[in-house]
C-alpha cells in the first residue's frame, strides 16, 4: 500500500477546491449559458440550484471522501453494498471524459491569449474561431496544456497541487476583480447590467424545461460535482475539519467569481457592439468567449491587451481545475493498484491526451458535442443522483457521523441536510437527468449520424 498524502494546511485544501471549481466552468461555460438561456433568468435558477442542490451534494462527496480516505472507486468499494459498489466508476469515467475535451478548450485559450498579445483579434470573430479549432495546432496546444497538468499533479499533493493553487487562485481572484472594475467604466455597462441582473420571471416560466437542466449542469460542472474531485480532495483531509464550514467558503468563493465573470463579460460585449440579439446568434455554445468576446475586444481601445489579460485569466483557471480532475483518476491507480505517483500521472495523462485528440483535430466540433453531452449532461448528474440516494437513504448514519466531526453540535442542521438530500435534491436530479437524457440523445444521435454519413 502506497502511503497516502494529506493537505499541509486548511487554506491549501480550500484553495484547491476553489481552484477546481473556478475553472472553465466559470469562465468558459457560465457566460455562454447565461447568454443562451435568457440572461438574468438563467442566473436566478443557477443560484437557486447552487444553494438547494449543489451545496447538499458537495457535503455528500466530502463525507464519503473523508470517511474512506480513498478515490471514488475505492470509496464506494469500501462503503457500498452490491451494485452500489460500482458507483465510483461513474465519477472516474466522467472526469476522464471531461478532461479529454477540457484540455482541448484550454488549448484554444492559449491560442487566444497569443492573439491578444499580438493584437490579432478579428472583427469577424466567427471566421477567426473557425480558423483556430481543428487540425494540428489545436492538437499541439492540447498537448502543451496536458503536459503542464501532468507536471503539477506528478509533484504530489503538497509540492504540486497545493503549492500551485496557492499561487493561481489568488491570481484568478485579483485579475477577475480588476477586469470587473475596468468593465464597469465601459459605455455599455449599464445596458449590460440590466440584461444580466434584471430577471424576467416570465422567461423562466416559459422556458423552464431548457433553463433547469442547463443551470443544473452548470452548477455541477462549476462545483466539480459528479466527477469525483471533491471525494478525492476530501480524502486527503484530517478529521478535525468542519466540512460544512469549509464547503460554504468554497461554494461562496466559486459563486462570487462566476458572478463577477458575468460583470466582466457582458459590459465588454455590449460596449464592443455585441448586443442581446447577437449573443446567442453568433456566439452561443463552445465558441462564446472565442467568438463574441474576441469580436468585442477587436472593437475596444486597447482590446488586444485587455483580451490577453482575460484569456490569461481563463488559462490559469483552466489549469487549476484540470489538475483536480486528473488527480481523481491518478488517485485510483495509486490507491487501488499501488502505482507510484509519477508513473500513474504519466500513464493517465497520456491516455487522456489521446482521448482528446479527436476533439482537437475535429474541424466541426462534432466530437466536442458528443463528449460534453455524455459527460456533463449524463454522467455528472447520474453520479450525483446515485450517490445522493445511497448516502441519503442507505448510509445516512455515515453521512451524519462524518459531517458531525469538527462540529460542536450538528443537531437539527444535520437532519435538515439529510431530508433535503432525500427528497428535493433527488427529485430535482431525477427531473434534470430525464430532461438531459432526452437532449443528449437528440444531440449525440444527430452528431453520430453526420459522422457516419
Amino acid at each position: 500500500m502506497v502511503e497516502r498524502e494529506t493537505w499541509a494546511t486548511r487554506t491549501g485544501f480550500i484553495l484547491a477546491a476553489v481552484g477546481s471549481a473556478v475553472g472553465l466552468g466559470n469562465v468558459w461555460r457560465f457566460p455562454y449559458q447565461v447568454g443562451e438561456f435568457g440572461g438574468a433568468a438563467f442566473l436566478v435558477v443557477y443560484l437557486a440550484l447552487i444553494a438547494l442542490v449543489g451545496f447538499p451534494v458537495l457535503m455528500v462527496e466530502f463525507t464519503v471522501g473523508r470517511y474512506t480516505d480513498r478515490n471514488p472507486v475505492g470509496a464506494l468499494k469500501q462503503i457500498g453494498r452490491g451494485p452500489w459498489k460500482r458507483i465510483g466508476w461513474v465519477f472516474v469515467l466522467a472526469g476522464f471524459v471531461i478532461l479529454s475535451y477540457y484540455s482541448v478548450v484550454a488549448g484554444w485559450v492559449l491560442q487566444y491569449t497569443a492573439y491578444g498579445l499580438q493584437g490579432n483579434f478579428a472583427a469577424d470573430g466567427a471566421a477567426q474561431f473557425g480558423a483556430t479549432y481543428g487540425g494540428i495546432t489545436p492538437v499541439l496546444t492540447h498537448a502543451i496544456f496536458m503536459a503542464a497538468v501532468i507536471a503539477v499533479v506528478g509533484l504530489g499533493i503538497r509540492q504540486g497541487i497545493e503549492l500551485a493553487v496557492k499561487l493561481m487562485v489568488p491570481a484568478i481572484i485579483a485579475l477577475t476583480i480588476g477586469l470587473a472594475v475596468y468593465a464597469a467604466t465601459l459605455p455599455g455597462a449599464g445596458e449590460a447590467y440590466a440584461y444580466y441582473l434584471s430577471p424576467n420571471l416570465g422567461t423562466i416560466a416559459a422556458n423552464w424545461t431548457e433553463i433547469l437542466p442547463a443551470a443544473a449542469g452548470q452548477a455541477f460542472f462549476t462545483l466539480s460535482l459528479g466527477m469525483g474531485v471533491m471525494i478525492t480532495y476530501a480524502s486527503y483531509l484530517g478529521e478535525d475539519r468542519n466540512l460544512a464550514k469549509d464547503g460554504l467558503i468554497i461554494v461562496g468563493l466559486d459563486t462570487a467569481i462566476a458572478f463577477t465573470i458575468g460583470l466582466v463579460a457582458f459590459p465588454i460585449l455590449f460596449s464592443g457592439g455585441v448586443g442581446v440579439s447577437e449573443i446567442t446568434e453568433i456566439g452561443a455554445g463552445a465558441g462564446f468567449i472565442f467568438i463574441s468576446l474576441s469580436q468585442a475586444f477587436a472593437n475596444l481601445p486597447l482590446g488586444g491587451v485587455l483580451g490577453a489579460i482575460f484569456f490569461a485569466t481563463v488559462a490559469i483557471a483552466a489549469l487549476s481545475s484540470a489538475i483536480s480532475i486528473l488527480e481523481v483518476v491518478v488517485s485510483y491507480l495509486i490507491d487501488e493498484h499501488g502505482v507510484d505517483r509519477g508513473p500513474a500521472t504519466a500513464i493517465i495523462g497520456t491516455a487522456i491526451f489521446l482521448a482528446g485528440v479527436p476533439v482537437a483535430y475535429d474541424g466541426g466540433l462534432s466530437w466536442l458535442t458528443v463528449y460534453d453531452q455524455l459527460a456533463n449532461y449524463i454522467l455528472l448528474v447520474l453520479g450525483a443522483l446515485l450517490l445522493s440516494i445511497y448516502v441519503g437513504w442507505i448510509k445516512s448514519d455515515l453521512g451524519l457521523e462524518e459531517l458531525g466531526k469538527g462540529v460542536k453540535n450538528l443537531g437539527a442542521w444535520g437532519i435538515t441536510w439529510i431530508w433535503v438530500l432525500r427528497i428535493p435534491v433527488i427529485i430535482v436530479l431525477v427531473v434534470v437527468l430525464t430532461l438531459n437524457a432526452i437532449e443528449a440523445y437528440t444531440q449525440i444521435s444527430g452528431v453520430l449520424s453526420g459522422l457516419v454519413g
